[in-house]
Formats: C-alpha cells, structure tokens, sequence
C-alpha cells in the first residue's frame, strides 16, 4: 500500500518545475456559489508546500458529472474561492489541448487551474490520448484527489502511467495512513460505527471488517433491516425487505461483535418531528417509522465507543439532516471526541458522516474527504488513482 510521496522528492528538485497535481475540488455549488469549501482547504497543505519550494502548479478536477461542456458544471465558478483561500491569483486554462504556453509562462509560485476535466469524454474513457494532452501540463504528477482515486479516469490514472515522478500528495498520503495501515493494524478495542439507509451498500464493509474489529454498532435504517430479520415489526420505517436474508447471515456470523439499537425514535413522518417518541426496538408502532436512535442506544453506543482505542465511522445514526432527528448522530460524534480525549485513533469516513462532523474536524484524528474511495479502501479492493502511483 505503501506510495511514494511528495515528501519523498527532493525540494531542490521542485523549483521552477510544473507540478500537475490533481486535486478533488468536486464541491457543493448553490446558484453558482460554493456552499461547503472543505475539499478546497484540505488540497491547501500540498499547494501551499509546492508553492514554497518554487513550483508552478496545475491543478486538475472535476466537478459534478457533466454530459459534455456544462457552464453549470464549470470550475471557473470556484476560481474566486480557489484565489481566496490560496491567497493567490490563479489562472484558468479554459482547455488542456491548448493551455501547454499558459502553464510554461506561469511564474515559480504561481498556480493554474484547468476546466473540469470530465467536459472531454476522454476522461471518464481513461483515454491515453487525453491523459498525454494532461500529461503535457506538467513535468511530474501529485494525486492529492482520494476521493476520485476509486475511478480509473485519464486524471487520476492514465496521466500517473506517462507523467513520472507520479506521487502522493499530503491528503493523499493522510487518507492512505489512516484508512490503510491505522485500520489494518488498529489498536483495540477497535470499534466500528456504521449507520446510513442501506445495508447493501455496506455489505462488503461489514464483511471485511468483521474479521478486523471488536464490535460493529449499527444505526441509521439499514438498523431496520436487521431488526426484520430479528422478527421485528418495523412500521413505516425504511427499510430493504429483499435484504433480510443477508441481514440474519450477518447476524449469525457477527454474533456478539454486532450490536444493535436497544431503540428508536419513532414520529408519524419526519414532519411531525413534534410528536416524536422513544419506543424499545422490537415495539416500533404500525403508523409510525425509526428516524434515530434512541436515548438509551446512544449511552450504550457511547460506553463501547469511549473505551475504544480505535474508531471507525460511517454514515449517520438517523435523518440527520432534519432536526431533531439529529440527536443520535451529534451523540456519536461526541462520543468520539470524547474517545480520542483519551488517546484513541478516531477514524471518520467520508460522505454524510463527513457532514455530520463539519467544525469538528480538529478534535478527530481523521476525517476522510472521500466517501466511496474510503469504503472501497476499507474493502480491502485496489483503488486505480493509488495503484498507479510510485510504490515507495
């Protein structure tokens, strides 16, 4: 797993080069303007560091998922942000088959940013000959994008094959620590946490982790899916009744490793969140659906979490998004902090748990900017942005 990195080239080297670094700048626009800047800030560290050592630097992305030039999909949209929380100029190169001049007359120090790549259809084909016209963007190649490094795209894949040295950026490096080696060889106890609407998209997960952890607690609706399989009545709760099957093999094969909510909060629907009430598990109410987890559940979740020396977490423990089915959620990541207060490795994987924990990124040892890329990483399976890179 081990990559080479940034940190492996010598800084001499570095000055007046062009380093073609792609980044996930993949962010939540609303009428044009970024709503959350997290993925642009955790690109800083290996810019700022390229920056320093007298590179130019040319950053790659994409954004959302264009069918072709999309003005809606245009990076241009986030130069501004880009500008201000780089603190420099950035200039943008509207196409890669003509911006070789602009990158060779940028300045050491100074940074561009070239159009979404996926507006070409030779990105998303992992085309070589796009990738050759990336690869003449630059004279050595970074993946600081983990969260595109699940995708073998001409960006994060075909250009790492032609453009060498093809290293790890710092977010890369970090990602690959923590996801990687702090899971595969965690301190125990070694907790898991995973919530979310479905079991089937964390099937895999609960399978590779299983062998690894101590305890896998289980929120969120794919909770419900279980409690089918327990013979449980589940009421207007989401849940996937084709699953349940699976859910009673986990259950045998995770016996006392998984842990499940003692109960739930159950409201009508989610907007008479008024009426709420906490009901035990196996008593959830014909007319009413799980949108949490219960008081009694989030003590007993904390208990095992506290006591944990590594902890892993995924997805939410409700409808977080809609107070005050948020509770059960804020808890865990409460829980955490708490957790790593006392010295345990806390490990958040992308995606909505990432959102869960927007502020709190300081008091956690990791929180993933990728959520597909972490999971598949967790699985164990090879991601092509990480394959392609330099082996230490």
């Amino acid at each position: 797993m081990s990559k080479r990195s940034l940190r492996n080239l010598p800084p001499a080297a570095l000055d007046g080069q062009r380093a073609l670094v792609r980044v996930d700048f993949n962010v939540p626009l609303r009428d044009g303007a970024v709503v959350d800047e997290r993925r642009i800030r955790a690109a800083v560290s290996t810019i700022r560091y390229l920056r320093e050592k007298g590179a130019r630097v040319v950053l790659l992305s994409h954004l959302g998922r264009p069918k072709g030039p999309d003005p809606k999909a245009s990076l241009k949209q986030i130069l501004r942000d880009v500008e201000r929380i780089l603190g420099t100029p950035v200039e943008f190169i509207p196409d890669p088959a003509t911006g070789v001049a602009a990158t060779r007359r940028l300045p050491r120090g100074g940074v561009a940013l070239v159009e979404n790549t996926r507006f070409w259809p030779g990105e998303e084909a992992n085309d070589p000959a796009f990738a050759q016209l990336l690869a003449a963007l630059g004279d050595f190649y970074i993946d600081d994008a983990f969260g595109a490094a699940h995708r073998a795209h001409a960006s994060t894949e075909a250009v790492a094959r032609l453009l060498r040295p093809a290293v790890s950026g710092f977010l890369m490096e970090k990602e690959l620590r923590y996801l990687g080696d702090a899971l595969e060889h965690a301190k125990r106890p070694f907790v898991a946490v995973l919530g979310g609407a479905k079991i089937s998209g964390k099937i895999d997960v609960i399978h590779a982790l299983l062998p690894k952890v101590d305890e896998i607690l289980v929120g969120g609706a794919m909770a419900n899916t279980f409690f089918l399989a327990l013979g449980f009545q589940v009421g207007g709760s989401l849940v996937e009744r084709d699953k349940e099957d699976l859910a009673k093999e986990l259950i045998a094969q995770a016996g006392a490793k998984l842990v499940l909510p003692r109960g739930a909060v159950v409201a009508p629907s989610l907007a008479r969140g008024a009426e709420r009430r906490e009901v035990p598990s196996d008593q959830i109410p014909a007319d009413c659906a799980a949108f949490d987890i219960d008081r009694a559940t989030r003590l007993d979740f904390r208990s095992h979490i506290v006591q944990a020396k590594t902890v892993f977490w995924n997805g939410p423990m409700g409808v977080f998004e809609t107070p005050p089915f948020d509770e059960g959620t804020r808890a865990i990541a409460e829980a955490m902090i708490e957790a790593g207060k006392r010295g345990a490795t806390t490990v958040v994987g992308g995606g909505d748990s990432a959102a869960a924990v927007a502020g709190l990124e300081d008091k956690l040892t990791h929180v993933s900017t990728g959520g597909g890329a972490a999971l598949e990483l967790l699985e164990g399976k090879t991601l092509p942005g990480v394959a392609a890179l330099e082996d230490a």
